[in-house]
């Protein structure tokens, strides 16, 4: 059974828009290479992204994986983390309060839900050899 230990934090290097591309992510996990990766789903397990509903703009939590199955997201460390995706491209500009803010409330649910602490939340690049969840998103150690 699929028991997470810790929360590993991205970004997608993506721009963030009005319009969800969370589905274009998902389209691109799971389309066959060369065109995608070929993944059954998308990786991440959720994904904060800001939407467009009629006159209003706001930041929503996304679904992607199921929370008891194993994600594909940090090469290595995928058997027992969960992966929140923050779309944008956090090297170019710094997150907004407001989508922090969100991140934050899903990630303490998941702190609540599996009995993990603070110090289990990690960005990507404590994992691997990159700058996400970006050199401007400064709240991750």
């Amino acid at each position: 059974m699929f028991s997470p230990k810790k929360v590993i934090v991205h970004h997608s290097l993506t721009k963030d828009g009005e319009t969800v591309s969370w589905g274009a992510i998902r389209h691109y996990h799971t389309t066959l290479p060369p065109e995608g990766l070929g993944m059954t789903d998308i990786g991440y397990h959720a994904g904060i992204e800001l939407v467009k509903s009629g006159d209003y703009l706001y930041y929503e939590i996304l679904l992607g994986r199921m929370w008891n199955e194993v994600g594909a997201h940090t090469k290595g460390e995928n058997h027992n983390s969960l992966g929140l995706c923050f779309v944008g491209n956090y090297d170019l500009i710094a997150p907004s309060e407001s989508m922090l803010k969100i991140g934050a409330s899903l990630v303490a649910f998941w702190l609540k839900l599996f009995k993990l602490g603070v110090e289990d939340v990690y960005g990507h690049n404590h994992f691997a050899d990159k700058t996400c969840p970006g050199s401007m998103f400064s709240v991750i150690k």
